[in-house]
């Protein structure tokens, strides 16, 4: 079965957005995700910050990453709910680990967390409906 048809077919609450809005607010964040993540990296690689500021950097992009062929892939809803929760604890961690740093990084995560905070709770919800 294609993954739209699965993923129809599973129970959602009724606030669930669609698939196509979901996709539009990722075309926003990935740019904003695209610089401020590069501009740290770029700042580690040339010793501006520590390796540690850089690390929940590093797990969140590979976090995000896994994200879709977990849920998608694998159709494993309760896999895909403990990454979603590793996505939005190493935003919160970011923004602290960054905030002394770069302070404009840090507040460039708020509409990446804001969007993940409701992502997160979407997908528990649809990992709970669907036991």
């Amino acid at each position: 079965m294609p993954w739209i048809e699965w993923y129809n077919s599973l129970a959602k609450p009724s606030w669930t957005p669609a698939p196509a809005t979901i996709g539009m607010i990722w075309q926003i964040l990935y740019p904003i995700i695209l610089v401020s993540f590069g501009f740290v990296f770029v700042q580690m690689f040339r010793g501006k910050v520590r390796w540690l500021v850089a690390l929940p950097f590093a797990i969140n992009l590979v976090a995000n990453l896994i994200f879709t062929p977990i849920q998608f892939g694998m159709r494993n809803l309760p896999l895909a709910a403990a990454d979603i929760l590793i996505v939005w604890t190493t935003i919160l961690w970011m923004m602290v680990a960054v905030w002394r740093h770069y302070r404009w990084v840090a507040v460039a995560q708020v509409p990446y967390f804001i969007w993940v905070s409701l992502a997160t709770v979407l997908q528990l919800s649809i990992t709970a409906m669907n036991r």
